[in-house]
């Protein structure tokens, strides 16, 4: 199925290929306070629509995530980084997915703050 999704403004567009399960909310000193719902895919999944540039980046930490988010709406509809066993991902924030009821989607808690 193909899912489309963008920032508040706009700015940041994508769409994205894939069988939604189960999204993440984790509670780790980032994820907590954005309240991201993430659904982690192959980052060759993840099309954006918007030039690559129309996303900031913010990194902490070890700087193994790469915190995409809108400069001008300040939401953060992905992230990027590498999955254990090395294959490139996205994590998508699936509240920022059009026609997407979050409060439908079954909901994994994990604990990134013992990270």
């Amino acid at each position: 199925m193909t899912y489309t999704g963008s920032c508040h403004c706009g700015r940041v567009s994508f769409e994205i290929e894939g069988e939604m399960g189960d999204a993440l909310a984790c509670n780790c000193s980032i994820c907590q306070r954005k309240g991201a719902l993430l659904w982690f895919v192959p980052r060759s999944a993840l099309k954006l629509r918007s030039p690559e540039d129309a996303a900031s980046t913010y990194t902490f930490g070890k700087g193994d995530v790469k915190h995409r988010f809108c400069p001008t709406c300040g939401i953060h509809p992905y992230g990027e980084g590498v999955g254990p066993d090395g294959t490139a991902m996205a994590a998508v924030n699936i509240r920022c997915l059009d026609g997407i009821d979050p409060d439908t989607v079954p909901v994994r808690h994990f604990d990134g703050r013992s990270l």
